[in-house]
This record gives C-alpha cells, sequence and structure tokens, in this order.
C-alpha cells in the first residue's frame, strides 16, 4: 500500500499529459518544492522546440518499507493545473467541501477572462498538489512535519515578537508570518535610526512560486532620513514588486504635488505635516517630544522641516491593515497609507523584512489570523453545520465569501448568526466559499477547518480579489446542483444576516421567479480612473451606465435567475465582470433582454456601509461587532447596533 502512495501521485501527475497547453512557464525553473512529507525537484527539461519551457522534470518520493526512495517522470506544466480536478482518494466527509469543484473545471476554458485568473488556478495546481500529498501521507501514517505542535505553539499564532525572528547577516531581520495578515493586523517596530545614514526598510513579502527568484513584495517602506536623487530632504518612499511586473509606481511622502493626494481607508495617502516647515512655537513642542526619545523637528532639523523619524532618536512604527491598504503611524500619529495593488493582497504576506540603519529594539506582530483547535471547543456540536435532508431541499442558500484566513470571522459567523433556528433546523443552509491560499499551512488549517464544519466550500483557484465573480458563480451553481433551493443569497464574512427577517421578507415578496432581492442601484456608472479600486476600463465595459445591480454584503436571487447563471457559464455564454455585484446586474439584464420577466425587489434595511438600527444586513462588522449584535437581538429582539462596544 505505501508503495502505491508514490504511484498514486505519478498517475494523476501523468493524467492530463498529452492536453492542449493551458499553462505558458515563461521562464526555467530550478527550484525545490516542499509538499508535507515530500520533496519535489523542478528541474528545467529543454525540449526540442522554440516554444517557451512547458515541460518539468519531477523526482517522486516513493515509500517502500518505511524507505523514502525516488523515481523521476517528466510532466508538462499543464498537469500541475489540470490536476486539480483528477480523481483524490478522499473521505465521504472530506468531499462535502469540494460538491463545487469539479463543476467549476470549465473555468480553465475562461480564465483569461478575468485578470489574475491563469496564473489564480496555476497556483491553486501547486497548493492543491501539496495540500493532498499531506493528506495521503496523514492517511498512511507518515509523519507531517508541518501538523506538529510543540508544547503551546500554534501553526497560525495570533503574534509574533522578536524572539521569533531570524538575524541575517548581522545587518537584517526576517519575521516570518506563518498565515498571512488580515484586517486589523498589525507589525509594530520599536527602534532608532543610527549608523551612516540612519536610513532603513520595512518589507512586507509574500512567499515566490516555483521556479520564482525572488518573492513578491507587498509593501516596500523605505524611510530615506539624507534623501535621494530626487531630493536632499528626508522622504518615505512606498511601493511593491513582483517578479512579472517589476517595481511598480513608488508613493513618495511628502508627494512633490501634494495635490495629487490620494486617500486609503479615508486616510491621508501622506499625512499633510510631513515635510512642512513649522513655527517656532511648533518646533519648541516637537523639540520637546523628542527630548523624550520621539521624534522631533527641533535643533537638528532640516530647516525646521517636520519628519517622524529623526537619527539617534527612538521612534515606534506600526504597520496595519486596514479594509483597502496599509496605514503607518509613527508614535500614534498617522503617517503613510498605501493602497493594496493588483495580487498583492494581506493574505499573501509571509515574511517582514527589517534591513538598514536601525538599531532595532523590538518587533511586535498582533492580530495575525488564528485558527481554534477543535478540541478545546466546548460548544463544537452546536457549531457544526446540520446534515442536508436527501428528501427537501432547503428553502435558502446562503453563500458567504471568505479568504483562507479568516478563521476568526467565519467562527464568529458560526456563533452568531448561523445559530438561527431556519439555519440549525436546515431550512436555510449556509456555506463558505473559499479559494486555496498560497501557503501550505493555512491551506492544511483550512482543510482541518472544513472537515470539522462541514460548512466550507473550496474553489480551485488562489484567493484574488479580481476573481470573486468566480465565487458568485460557484454560490450558484451550489444552489442548484448541488441542493435545489428556491433562493440563493450572496453575502460576506463581514456581514450581519437577520436570517428570521429574511425569510419573513422572502415570504412577502409576489414573485418567486426571475428575482433580484437587495439594495438595489439603478444609476449607478463605471468608475474611469485608474488609481480607484474599483476601476473599470472601456474595455471591460464600453457603456456610461450600469444595469440594475444589488450590492454586494447581501443580495437574492431566484432559483431561475442562478440556474440560467449557471447553464450560460457551462455554454461559455457567461460575461464575467471582476465587480461581483455588478456582474450578476449584467448577467440579470442579459437575460431580461432575451424576454425572461425580471422582478427587482429593494430592500434599504441592507446596510452597505456599516450598521444601523433595525438592518436586515449590517456590514463592515468585525468578530467581536457579530458577536455583540447577536447578542442584542437574543436579549431585545431586535436589531440594534453595537456601536462602539
Amino acid at each position: 500500500m505505501k508503495k502505491c502512495y508514490g504511484c498514486l501521485l505519478v498517475a494523476s501527475l501523468f493524467m492530463f499529459l498529452m492536453v492542449f497547453r493551458f499553462v505558458d512557464l515563461k521562464s526555467p525553473i530550478e527550484n525545490t518544492y516542499f509538499t508535507g512529507s515530500r520533496t519535489y525537484n523542478f528541474t528545467p527539461i529543454t525540449p526540442n522546440t522554440t516554444l517557451p519551457l512547458e515541460w518539468l522534470q519531477i523526482t517522486v518520493p516513493d515509500f517502500v518499507k518505511g524507505e523514502k526512495k525516488t523515481s523521476e517522470v517528466i510532466v508538462s506544466g499543464d498537469a500541475v493545473v489540470l490536476g486539480l480536478f483528477s480523481e483524490r482518494n478522499v473521505s465521504d466527509g472530506e468531499r462535502q467541501s469540494l460538491r463545487t469543484w469539479n463543476r467549476l473545471n470549465k473555468l480553465i476554458d475562461h480564465a483569461q477572462s478575468l485578470a489574475n485568473g491563469p496564473d489564480a488556478i496555476k497556483e491553486a495546481g501547486f497548493a492543491w498538489e501539496r495540500l493532498m500529498a499531506s493528506v495521503e501521507a496523514e492517511k498512511l501514517g507518515h509523519t507531517n512535519e508541518n501538523r506538529t505542535v510543540k508544547g503551546n505553539e500554534r501553526h497560525c499564532p495570533q503574534f509574533l515578537s522578536k524572539m521569533n525572528a531570524t538575524e541575517v547577516d548581522g545587518s537584517s531581520l526576517k519575521l516570518k508570518i506563518p498565515c498571512g495578515l488580515t484586517q486589523g493586523s498589525s507589525i509594530t517596530v520599536i527602534g532608532i535610526p543610527n549608523g551612516l545614514t540612519g536610513s532603513f526598510r520595512i518589507d512586507l513579502t509574500g512567499e515566490p512560486l516555483p521556479g520564482e527568484p525572488d518573492p513578491p513584495v507587498v509593501l516596500h517602506y523605505n524611510v530615506r532620513l539624507l534623501g535621494d536623487k530626487l531630493t536632499e530632504d528626508p522622504v518615505i518612499v512606498q511601493n511593491s514588486w513582483t517578479t512579472s511586473h517589476g517595481w511598480g509606481e513608488e508613493e513618495r511622502c511628502p508627494k512633490p504635488d501634494p495635490e495629487g493626494l490620494k486617500k486609503v481607508d479615508d486616510l491621508d495617502q501622506c499625512n499633510k505635516m510631513v515635510g512642512r516647515e513649522v513655527n517656532r512655537t511648533s518646533a519648541t513642542i516637537f523639540h520637546f517630544n523628542a527630548t523624550k526619545g520621539l521624534p522631533g523637528s527641533g535643533e537638528g532639523s532640516r530647516r525646521g522641516q517636520y519628519f517622524p523619524f529623526k537619527q539617534g532618536f527612538l521612534s515606534v512604527a506600526t504597520l496595519r491593515v486596514g479594509t483597502d491598504g496599509i496605514q503607518m503611524t509613527v508614535d500614534g500619529k498617522h503617517i503613510t497609507s498605501f493602497a493594496f495593488r493588483e495580487t498583492l493582497e494581506p493574505w499573501l504576506v509571509s515574511e517582514v523584512r527589517i534591513t538598514g540603519d536601525l538599531e532595532l529594539i523590538s518587533i511586535l506582530a498582533s492580530g495575525l489570523p488564528s485558527s481554534e483547535e477543535s478540541e478545546h471547543i466546548v460548544d463544537l456540536e452546536e457549531l457544526k453545520a446540520p446534515s442536508l435532508s436527501p428528501s427537501r431541499s432547503p428553502d435558502l442558500v446562503i453563500g458567504v465569501f471568505s479568504t483562507a484566513n479568516n478563521f476568526k470571522r467565519r467562527m464568529a459567523v458560526r456563533r452568531t448568526w448561523m445559530q438561527y433556528d431556519a439555519v440549525r433546523s436546515g431550512t436555510v443552509a449556509v456555506r463558505f466559499f473559499v479559494g486555496l491560499h498560497k501557503n501550505h499551512i493555512v491551506n492544511q488549517e483550512l482543510w482541518n477547518e472544513a472537515r470539522t464544519y462541514s460548512d466550507i466550500q473550496l474553489m480551485p483557484f488562489v484567493d484574488y480579489y479580481s476573481l470573486i465573480s468566480w465565487k458568485t458563480l460557484a454560490i450558484c451553481i451550489y444552489g442548484t446542483e448541488v441542493v435545489s433551493a428556491k433562493f440563493i443569497m450572496k453575502t460576506d464574512d463581514d456581514a450581519f444576516v437577520r436570517v428570521d427577517e429574511l425569510i419573513y421578507s422572502l415570504s412577502m415578496v409576489n414573485s418567486t421567479h426571475g428575482l433580484l432581492y437587495g439594495l438595489i442601484n439603478s444609476d449607478s456608472q463605471p468608475i474611469r480612473n485608474p488609481d480607484n479600486k474599483w476601476y473599470i476600463s472601456y474595455e471591460e465595459w464600453p457603456e456610461e451606465k450600469y444595469p440594475p445591480w444589488a450590492h454586494g454584503p447581501g443580495y437574492i436571487v431566484s432559483w431561475d435567475i442562478a440556474e440560467s447563471v449557471d447553464n450560460r457559464f457551462k455554454e461559455g455564454r457567461l460575461k464575467m465582470f471582476k465587480l461581483e455585484d455588478v456582474a450578476m446586474g449584467i448577467w440579470i439584464a442579459d437575460m431580461k433582454n432575451q424576454g425572461v420577466e425580471i422582478h427587482y425587489e429593494n430592500d434599504g434595511r441592507i446596510i452597505n456601509d456599516g450598521c444601523k438600527d433595525g438592518f436586515v444586513v449590517a456590514h463592515y462588522q468585525g468578530p467581536a461587532e457579530l458577536i455583540c449584535l447577536w447578542r442584542k437581538i437574543l436579549e431585545t429582539k431586535r436589531s440594534h447596533c453595537c456601536g462602539d462596544w
């Protein structure tokens, strides 16, 4: 049986060897790829062709009588991708999380329709092989080093400090972030700029794919106390880097053109105070702070300009992850904001690197995504998804968008509005739709969470924001093919859903066919500003207005709408659009043009931008707010907001 372990892997890698080419590996690969208890050695094989390299030589371990032997096999890059949909040795319980998986295999044919689509599927191929290798090794009794826990050590710790970091060559420090960052995570660096220049860098980096020479840089935060080629004054430069695109556009603080300042999470890209001349009184105040070991612009500051860092003085700098970007505060004062760039999202961060002339006193990473150990949960059975009856379909399926390392948000949803009687009885089915992560530890935690609670639907792609329309499609597939629900709803893991009120409202709607229910927007235009997160080019949408659509925190479609979305996808007629809620509106408008009678039902109690008393859906609610809202529901039977609770 152990010998077949390696054979099965070889067979799965060969399965799609001769299929038409999908993945274009544009650079030679020479790397080592670790998969749990396995090691795949990727070596370039140069085919007798002028086409880019598309073949890999893989060393596959085979366990025979407890000894690991290796054999080599040559496979196409396509096989790694298409292996996502090959048969796997998983239990019936584990298959519950894969009910939509193979039904999405046609995404391969249309991956080019959305930015990052091909990369997301290719990266998922690597992640899936690695995860399945760990699952198979676990079933065969082989030690999985990544699941080993020493003492109270956790796979996804809630915080890390300097004692967890590694010094490199005495000039830099690296702190591993095992499970990425999420909204609310923060990195605090306490140190004194010193040395010849006092300049230093903080880089938040991700994990490179096999074959990539360097990891992507989600945020490059560069403090240049002596200026640079563009200025002699102190400046903070922010940027990002990827193998495919190199360095992005620099964002400088102070900004040469203050009029062009943008906002991120409603905070200035650069605090207008930075680089400004300060009067004598202000200079005295800043200098007083500096004498306490805080940054100042008193004596010694260039021309009396304010700058948050000063050579020889202690600074406390914190990078905090927001909704749309990363905020930097120094000694409690907001200094800069940096918007997330495409494919460079906070969950991708796997390491903090600090280099340059900084005497590091301390570093602390807190608010990190952390999963709960199921053996320590006293109400575990109450949190598991009820089994769906084969004889009675649910009236409503609620698909919840979530990303792999949002463990705390999913647990908060399970403990709050998923405890409504309608959910516990199976009248309403709630499922989280979650893409794979590039981090192996996160995928292991996600797999264990999925088989523990039976409420996760895994997606065969890496979870980039630009691909959320694929999840909308998956929810429609689940609500029509896996179960046959009357209504299908989409929401987010930071939303509180009044399930009881929604069921009542749907019972009062006159039409159960051709229905789009939600906070309807009937007069919106595409955003044409390239700097905006929701920028839409004329190529993506040439018209000046969108058709009516419902805001993403909570909308519902009837079964026939969801079925039509599914069928159009299978037929290759579904236009993919990166704004998923607008995409549903576009799909429905196309159905209307084909003669389907559409009924738009507007509900102003679906709150798109927070919480208001009387809500049916409240958005942007963290785990603590979700729990508070649930307590208020239980105590008052009314939907009151929690404010600053």
